[in-house]
């Protein structure tokens, strides 16, 4: 049997480190800045009108004020239980948490590294992210279909599709959200972010819309910044599968137009 869910990735609201362009990582726990809660009410007023039927958040509390921010807002969800989870939790960097972004640069330069590859003492590489966010992927799968497998709130058919029709894009807030009825909200943080996507689509082969350029894919999120995904799920004796892998859009930010930054 297939099923699929909607995952939209979200990254969270300004922080004062942030804006002062200072590594927080997971040791520097800051919560929103003004402009930060800004950022989270225009995202929450933008999806206000969609049903989020599960939302996973990382347990830094700047992510988890942006989901109740969000939340707040919505005409649809804001009773739906907001699981905390440690494996959406940022990119540990080690000793260069807390000082500015400039120093971790120097510090790849003087490893002869890119600043994105490298893993400052105490840090997380690419891949221990990558690990996380695959054994995040394996409990959403196996939570989504316990809880939605098994009724009609989850699409599903006995053959795979092979050829799953392209979403529709129109640049409004419910692109890609008919026909598919369960819908995770997920809000973690940047590199996180970053490794998450560049996973599903380099390693598991995600559909990407026309158009849209490798160099926009793997661009750094910005705050608030929405990206949503399609998801068919295979239910195979070794645990469910994703079989198939859409994006409708990354880092979507139309609700940051009348937020001043």
């Amino acid at each position: 049997m297939y099923y699929m869910l909607l995952c939209a990735l979200f990254l969270s609201g300004e922080t004062q480190y942030n804006r002062d362009k200072l590594l927080q990582g997971q040791g520097i726990d800051t919560p929103l800045s003004d402009t930060g809660h800004q950022q989270a009410a225009a995202a929450g007023q933008y999806l206000r009108d969609l049903h989020f039927t599960n939302v996973f958040v990382s347990n830094l509390q700047r992510a988890v004020q942006t989901a109740e921010i969000i939340l707040g807002n919505n005409l649809h969800s804001s009773a739906t239980e907001m699981i905390l989870d440690p494996l959406l939790r940022e990119r540990g960097f080690g000793v260069a948490e807390g000082r500015p972004k400039e120093h971790l640069k120097n510090m790849a330069n003087a490893a002869g590294q890119a600043c994105r590859d490298y893993t400052p003492p105490g840090g997380e590489t690419l891949e221990q992210v990558k690990t996380r966010f695959k054994k995040f992927l394996r409990s959403l799968y196996q939570r989504m279909l316990e809880e939605h497998g098994s009724g009609d709130q989850c699409p599903a058919s006995t053959s795979g599709p092979s050829e799953p029709e392209q979403p529709r894009i129109a640049g409004l807030a419910n692109d890609g959200v008919q026909k598919v009825p369960v819908h995770a909200l997920i809000v973690s943080h940047g590199a996180f972010i970053r490794v998450s996507v560049r996973h599903l689509v380099e390693d598991l082969q995600c559909c990407l819309p026309a158009g849209l350029k490798m160099s926009q894919v793997f661009s750094p999120c910005p705050n608030t910044g929405i990206s949503r995904f399609i998801i068919t799920l295979r239910r195979e004796e070794s645990g469910p599968r994703a079989s198939h892998i859409q994006c409708v859009f990354i880092n979507r930010k139309d609700h940051l137009d009348d937020v001043k930054l």
